[in-house]
Parts: structure tokens; sequence; C-alpha cells
């Protein structure tokens, strides 16, 4: 029963993903205070969506560790719904989502800076923390996807499932903007 060294990087990313929570949490930005809060932020959303999948990603890691060899045909049967939501969780949220944050947010602030994280934020998020929120998202889901196998849902179900988030996102923060 050892661990293998993808577990324990699993427990690091997850680890620092909760870091990274905790500390947006505690910041204290004046645009927090309105419409949505902090969920109005794909970048924070996005941070929600990858502490919870690795969180599901080390629960599945210790599942499997715990129920390797007991026979329990119960215990494997839950362990296989747990990696199908976690396989389900990579190709909906945690993929798709983790690189459009990552590919837009860069691709805006070399634009134009002012755009998507003006100069006023540097004296409230680290620049520790921008690069957790808005680069790290890339190689961690990445390492995810080279150490574990994966069985992904139907490119139908799939993409129509991202789309209908991603329209739902779209839909509520243009309600806002609307209201505004």
């Amino acid at each position: 029963m050892a661990l293998v060294p993808c577990q324990v990087l699993r427990v690091a990313i997850l680890l620092s993903y909760c870091s990274l929570l905790c500390n947006f949490q505690a910041l204290e930005v004046s645009s927090f205070r309105t419409y949505g809060g902090k969920w109005k932020f794909l970048t924070f959303i996005n941070l929600v969506i990858q502490t919870a999948f690795f969180g599901i990603c080390v629960l599945t890691d210790l599942s499997s560790l715990l129920t390797r060899g007991s026979g329990n045909q119960e215990q494997e049967r839950q362990l296989k719904k747990l990696i199908s939501l976690r396989d389900w969780m990579l190709a909906i949220f945690a993929f798709p989502i983790g690189v459009f944050v990552v590919v837009m947010f860069w691709t805006i602030y070399a634009y134009d800076r002012e755009l998507v994280y003006p100069k006023l934020l540097d004296n409230f998020v680290p620049g520790w923390m921008n690069h957790g929120m808005h680069t790290m998202v890339l190689p961690f889901i990445l390492i995810q996807m080279r150490t574990s196998h994966h069985a992904y849902p139907s490119r139908r179900s799939g993409l129509a499932t991202t789309c209908t988030v991603s329209v739902a996102y779209i839909l509520w923060y243009g309600r806002r903007e609307r209201e505004a």
C-alpha cells in the first residue's frame, strides 16, 4: 500500500489550491462587494472547480489504496463511480475552463494588462497568487492527464454540458451588465 509519486503530487496540488482559495477569500477588493461578489470572476470559479476536481482525485487515490485487494464488490462499485465522476469533471469542467482561463488571461494581459489585471491589483494580489490562479492551472491539469487514465464522456454530451454551463455563466453575468 505504498503511495505512488503522482498520488503525492495530487495531494500537493490540492493543498496549493486550498491555499490559493484561502488567500483569495482573505483579499479585500471593492469589486468583491458588488453583484455576484467573487463568483462573477471566472478565475475564482475556476479555482473552486480545480480545488474540487483535485479533491476528488485525492479521494479516488485514497479509495483505490484502501479497497485494493479487498474483494468487496460494493467498494469496487463505489470506486468506479468515483472514478467516473473524476473523469467527467475533468472533461466537462476542469480542463476546458482551466485552459480557457489561462489562455484568455495571458492573451488579454499581453494585449492590454488593464483589461484583466490592472496595476492597482498588484497592491492586493501578490505575484505568486496571480501565477497560481492564471499560470499553474495548465501544468497541473496536464500532469493529471498524463499520470492517470481517463475515460471521457461522449463528445456530444461533453460539448453540450460544457456549452450549457458556459452559456449559463454568460447569461448570468450579462444580466448584471444590463442592470448596471
